[in-house]
């Protein structure tokens, strides 16, 4: 089992930056792809980012590209969401999601139900 713990929302201006940082708990942060959803107000969770286990392939929502970012730190068991030129409608809880999978090195998921662990969210809020 590993635990999630995101940090690095606040409140911004449009145009500005943000970085996410979820950290995880456990020795096999290296087997799982990892993830970055968002929520906002009144509408479902949906997709931002997703890295697989050695951070050589990444996808993005199409409303993110070329804006955000998705890394990882193996060896410190974390995954960073780079934020830029921010919206306002990028504002939403962000939440960090985990997807065990020790097969598949090139894999990686751009839906929630592939994830087995969510962090508690992050609040992002952007103002116009």
């Amino acid at each position: 089992q590993v635990q999630l713990v995101e940090s690095g929302g606040g409140l911004v201006q449009a145009g500005d930056s943000l970085r996410l940082s979820c950290a995880a708990s456990g020795r096999t942060f290296s087997r799982y792809v990892m993830g970055w959803f968002r929520q906002a107000p009144g509408k479902e969770r949906e997709f931002v980012a997703a890295i697989n286990r050695s951070g050589g392939s990444t996808d993005y929502a199409d409303s993110v590209k070329g804006r955000f970012t998705i890394t990882r730190d193996n060896a410190k068991n974390t995954v960073y969401l780079q934020m830029n030129s921010l919206k306002p409608e990028d504002t939403a809880v962000y939440y960090c999601a985990g997807g065990y999978n020790p097969s598949c090195g090139g894999c990686y998921y751009n839906t929630a139900e592939e994830y087995d662990y969510w962090g508690q969210g992050t609040q992002v809020t952007v103002s116009s």
